[in-house]
């Protein structure tokens, strides 16, 4: 990774806006919610981070020639499916973390049982919006099965299974890793990016290509990840560092070292953008520029 790290270019700082105001909106207080769900809801999906997933949502649909805003339901459908993750990794039976973007997790505030609940509010609150949003009606319902599968027992479910047992493994491979995280982090990156591309009109080899663009850099970002828990500070990253290793989990680190699992992540990213050569160079510009934001990221 190169010591300064690349930041999103000024673009995708208008999606992140995009993406913030219409989170804010989809979890207002409604007179049906019960107060303290939605202020746990509320208090995780707006606590901040990159967006990654739902500005690949927006920047594949109009990379496919599409209108950013068309896909801004999918892409919060995203970004909740992600935080209902992350609310359910943190807990006690799972990861136990304390500290989530910089502050408390969620269960340490609102106590385990809201804190599942909230997970569970977010993750049908993106079905609803999927299927309420998203026009046309077929559409609608392809990003549905996009994200079921990519979330559900063969995808980031399955993954995270996976990944709980893979301490268990006397030998573990490079191949066993991808797999568990072509799943566990890949499967929604790839859903991001076939669900834009789905609403911006992308025929079969578009989504090909997205899809395969989603798995790289899907890749790319778990070593990122796992680098950092390595090589980061808690100050950088807003969550505890250094779990991995404590918790004997298999990482590329732990398996590649540092420097060849760097190697890998490149190798993953210069995959990613020749994924993009059937798009127009102008439109794929900011996929390949995000690919490399992914590589280098210091947070």
């Amino acid at each position: 990774m190169s010591k300064q790290a690349a930041r999103p270019e000024p673009s995708w700082q208008i999606h992140v806006e995009q993406v913030e105001t219409a989170l804010q909106r989809y979890v207002a207080p409604q007179d049906d919610c019960p107060p303290r769900l939605q202020e746990a809801m509320a208090y995780s999906l707006l606590a901040g981070g990159k967006r990654l997933r739902p500005v690949l949502a927006l920047l594949a649909c109009e990379a496919c020639g599409g209108k950013a805003e068309a896909a801004l339901p999918a892409a919060c459908a995203l970004e909740m499916v992600h935080t209902y993750s992350l609310i359910h990794d943190d807990l006690p039976a799972m990861d136990d973390d304390d500290l989530r973007r910089g502050r408390p997790t969620s269960h340490v505030v609102f106590g385990e049982a809201m804190a599942i609940l909230a997970g569970d509010g977010l993750l049908t609150l993106a079905f609803e919006i999927l299927a309420r949003d998203i026009c046309p009606g077929d559409t609608a319902a392809a990003c549905c099965a996009d994200l079921a599968s990519a979330a559900g027992y063969c995808g980031m479910v399955g993954g995270q299974v996976a990944d709980l047992e893979a301490g268990q493994q006397s030998v573990p491979n490079l191949e066993t890793l991808e797999r568990i995280h072509e799943r566990k982090t890949g499967r929604l990156l790839r859903s991001a990016l076939t669900m834009g591309g789905r609403i911006g009109g992308a025929d079969a080899q578009l989504l090909d290509a997205l899809d395969e663009y989603g798995r790289c850099v899907g890749l790319a970002f778990q070593i990122a990840d796992d680098l950092l828990d390595v090589t980061g500070s808690e100050q950088q990253l807003g969550k505890a560092v250094g779990k991995d290793a404590g918790q004997g989990k298999l990482t590329y680190p732990s398996l590649l070292g540092i420097e060849d699992s760097r190697d890998r992540a490149r190798e993953l990213i210069e995959r990613a953008c020749q994924c993009l050569t059937v798009f127009e160079d102008e439109r794929a510009r900011p996929l390949k520029s995000l690919a490399q934001f992914v590589l280098e990221r210091d947070h």
